[in-house]
């Protein structure tokens, strides 16, 4: 029996995921490209404990991409699921900036020195341990982890997010 069969054997995948995983969880949602969509989605999130902590909009024509980080990625996506929205899952890498004049340089360089490509990049909004970070998504995040971990940087992890905790 391998596992994952049988009784409860296994630990599903999507369970084996705790608050202090090396990356963090990006929801893209689609929005049609009109006055109050991006309200309307942001409002779904009240009466709950999930905090926008990242956000990213890119405008294609009739449509917006919206990315979010999120404090509670999985009551996020389900109360984007339940809004009935499309929605895309993909990791990022959460990094706080070193204390440096050129922080992103060094991280860039680090990347650039293993090969591996910054596919898209944007600020995280709370300060996790009181110092600035950025979510960047990689073409190859395992390498990219192991690389930044290697030269010192700081990961930030899904617990990091929550200010509360």
């Amino acid at each position: 029996m391998s596992i994952g069969e049988g009784d409860g054997a296994g630990v599903g995948f999507a369970t084996a995921r705790g608050r202090n995983w090396p990356t963090l969880r990006q929801f893209t949602v689609f929005l049609e490209n009109k006055v109050g969509q991006l309200l309307e989605v942001v409002r779904r999130f009240d009466g709950s404990q999930v905090r926008i902590v990242a956000l990213s909009i890119n405008d294609s024509g009739e449509c917006a991409f919206v990315r979010f980080l999120v404090s509670h990625p999985d009551q996020g996506r389900e109360i984007l699921e339940r809004a009935g929205l499309a929605l895309i899952e993909s990791e990022l890498i959460g990094v706080e900036l070193p204390d440096d004049r050129q922080p992103l340089q060094r991280i860039c360089t680090a990347l650039l020195q293993a090969e591996v490509n910054i596919i898209q990049a944007y600020p995280i909004l709370v300060r996790p341990r009181g110092r600035p970070a950025v979510a960047l998504m990689v073409d190859n995040t395992e390498m990219g982890l192991e690389t930044l971990g290697n030269k010192g940087f700081r990961m930030i992890t899904e617990g990091d997010l929550d200010e509360d905790d």
